[in-house]
Formats: C-alpha cells, structure tokens, sequence
C-alpha cells in the first residue's frame, strides 16, 4: 500500500507541469476569444454601414468585410487547435494517474497524448500568428 502512495505522489509532482501548461492554454484561449469578439464587433460596424446605403456600391467594405472573414476563420482555428491542445493535456494527465492506479505500464502512450498536445499547441500558435499578422498588414492603419 505504501508503494501504491508512493507512485500516486510522483504522478502528482509529475502532473504539476501540465496543470500549468493548461493555465497558460486557457489564457491564450481567453485572448484568442477577445480578438475574435473584436473582429465580430467590426463586422457588425461595417455590415452596419452597408445596410443603411443599400444599393450603393462599396468596395472597400466589401473588401473589408472578406478580411474579417478570413480573420475570423484563423481564430476560429486557432482556438481548435489550442482548446483540442489542452483536451490533450488533460488527458495526459488523467492517463498518469489511471497508470498509477491500475499499476500499468502507459507511458508511450501518454507521450504520444503530450506530442500530440504540442503538435494541437504549434498549429494553434502558428494560425495566431497569420491571424496577427492580417491584422496589422489590413489594419486603417496602413491606409494613411
């Protein structure tokens, strides 16, 4: 029994560092979500605008409107990807604990859980960075 409390520890001590890898999933998450929120306030602005001059032509809405959209798209993505690298991560850190208490052997499959996790992670990051970088080269900014 003492030995079975003894591992339950280590998997303990060992799941320390996903639970934190979560924490800061969940805060890139949250700051996906309010980039998303403002894209859609734009949207809502701008389709705003088209509506109350219906039947006029304009392009540069129209041209807008498709950069919001794509925007959008990345996000979305985005936070595919970092909410499916955090389901990873708890899964990593429930199939320790199920190792330990069922006293079998688990870790290549909890490393192929945590890969893939950072795998989720990369694509995520790496849509979050497109998606910023649209901003900043459509941003009225640049139009100055």
């Amino acid at each position: 029994m003492q030995t079975h409390f003894s591992d339950i520890s280590q998997v303990i001590q060992l799941a320390i560092a996903p639970v934190f890898l979560l924490t800061a999933v969940a805060t890139m998450i949250n700051a996906m979500n309010t980039r998303l929120g403002r894209v859609v306030d734009r949207r809502r602005v701008i389709q705003d605008r088209l509506d109350a001059t219906q039947g006029e032509s304009h392009p540069e809405c129209d041209t807008e409107m498709e950069q919001l959209r794509a925007r959008s798209r990345l996000i979305y993505f985005a936070m595919f990807g970092a909410v499916l690298a955090a389901l990873l991560v708890c899964l990593v850190v429930a199939g320790s604990f199920l190792g330990a208490l069922l006293e079998i052997e688990i870790s290549r499959e909890i490393a192929g859980l945590f890969i893939a996790a950072m795998l989720a992670m990369i694509g995520a990051l790496s849509l979050f960075l497109r998606e910023v970088y649209l901003a900043v080269i459509t941003g009225a900014h640049n139009r100055r």
